[in-house]
Formats: structure tokens, sequence, C-alpha cells
């Protein structure tokens, strides 16, 4: 996937009557299959539609110490926004382009409140930079084999900058509490839901629709040049902002009532099956 985040000049329109000049894709139940890879059509799909000028935007909730590997084993290397759009990150110069950090002040806040209607949390937190560390305390859950470092000690979770944390509950399921979340702590942090076990406390304000925004301006386009592909609530700002969003069918409800389609799931080639219809 060499060079997908190069994009046409200004003014120019997309080869082959390709009719989107950006590409926005989630990672994690989209772009990436079940067993964290990419199918060779999804990956012919791609080259073919920015062969024809379209860029290809990576827009995940991941930060990037837990994008840059997968990115790296791509060959992936364009813009990608991490940390739900707190990150703009240079994957080819492996450098951070951009950084959003949450103000640790109010999430204490957010979650003395959330806490006080929940009961107690289990709590990670991803510390900010390119080799920020993901802290994990006692009873969370981390997916998968993601690096991690765990902590017992709650002053450690605010000892260094950081951008976001996840919260875990024992009985609530993740749209219970995300929705409780919002409702006593909307108002100091945003609340966003980004997968199975995985509810994170972000910068009020910040949305992955934040990031790529400011991602495809340092690639001259616009929202109007723009489809993106999601599978989570958290990709419901991205949707709102580019000029046609498409759910996966594996994705959550909340993301379909949204999407101006659903396409076949992220096992099944779903977003090969739009890029090749457009490419037609």
């Amino acid at each position: 996937m060499s060079d997908t985040g190069s994009a046409a000049g200004p003014g120019t329109g997309s080869a082959g009557g390709f009719p989107y000049r950006l590409i926005a894709t989630d990672l994690d139940g989209t772009l990436l299959r079940s067993d964290d890879t990419i199918s060779s059509r999804t990956r012919e799909a791609l080259a073919a539609a920015t062969a024809a000028g379209a860029a290809h935007i990576v827009v995940t909730g991941r930060a990037v110490p837990w994008t840059r590997h997968i990115l790296d084993d791509l060959g992936y290397d364009g813009l990608a926004v991490c940390g739900q759009g707190a990150q703009v990150y240079h994957a080819g110069e492996h450098r951070l382009l951009t950084s959003v950090t949450l103000d640790r002040q109010l999430a204490g806040v957010a979650l003395a409140k959330i806490e006080a209607e929940t009961g107690p949390l289990y709590l990670a937190a991803s510390r900010d930079g390119l080799e920020g560390d993901v802290l994990v305390g006692p009873g969370y859950a981390v997916g998968g084999h993601l690096p991690a470092v765990p902590f017992t000690d709650a002053s450690d979770l605010w000892s260094a900058p950081l951008n976001k944390i996840y919260i875990q509950h024992p009985t609530l399921s993740d749209d219970e509490l995300a929705e409780a979340a919002r409702q006593v702590a909307g108002g100091f942090v945003t609340v966003v839901m980004a997968g199975a076990g995985v509810v994170e406390l972000l910068p009020l304000g910040l949305s992955k629709a934040t990031g790529l925004s400011l991602a495809a301006r340092r690639l001259g386009l616009k929202a109007a040049d723009t489809i993106a592909f999601g599978d989570m609530p958290n990709d419901v700002p991205m949707f709102g902002w580019a000029a046609r969003g498409v759910a996966m069918a594996n994705a959550h409800e909340e993301l379909k009532a949204v999407a101006d389609e659903v396409t076949s799931s992220n096992d099944e080639d779903g977003i090969a099956v739009v890029l090749e219809r457009l490419s037609l």
C-alpha cells in the first residue's frame, strides 16, 4: 500500500471516473479482517483507487504506539489519524504531526462523576507521544496481544500527558456504560464506544472527524471529496463529515443508522466491494 497518502493535485479529478479523491478507512473491524490482516482483494482495490488519483487515510481509535506496527507491516507510508482524532501521524516518516492531549483535571472530575453514578470502574490510559505507553489498572481487560504496562497506584495514571482514558465496568454493557458516562460527564469529556470492551474518555469536542479534517487539509482535500468506511459508534462523526459514509455489515446499529450504505463485512472484503463498484 505504498504511496497511499498521495493525492491528486488541487483542482484535478480522479482518473478512470473514480468519484472520490479521499478514502478514509477505520482499521479494526473495517480495513482489518478478524485475524488482523488485509485481504489481497482489498489491497488491490485500494491500490487501484490510489492509482486513479485518490488518497487513502487510515482513521483509527488506536493511538500511534498501537497502530504503527500494523502500518509498517502493511507498507503503508501515508498519513494516519490515530487516537480517535487526537493524532495525525506520518507513517512513512514515523513522525507525529499533530497531537491533542486530555485535560487531566477535567478527566479526573469526569471519572469521579461517572463512578458516583455507576460504582467503581476498571481503568486504562494512553500516554501521549510516539512511544506513549498504555497503562492498565487492576481488572481492565486488554483485547488481543497489545502491549500494556500495569499500574496499581492511581497517581501513576496522571503522571504524564494522556490522549485518552479507557473505562470498563464489571456488569454494565459497553453501550450502557457509554450512555451513563455521557449523561453525567459529557460536559467535561467526549465519551465514545469504539469496540467491544472499549469505552473511552477523550478531550472535549474531539472526534475522528477532527483529525480527519486536519489530515485532509494537509493533502488539499475536503469533506466533499471523501468516502469513509467504519464499523463502530466512534465513526459516526467521521460519517457526518464525509460526503459518503459506508458501514460494514458487522457494524454497530448506531453507525448503520447514519450510513449512506451498508457493505459486506470486514471478513468479506466490504471495502473492496464498494471501491470496485465505484471504479467501474
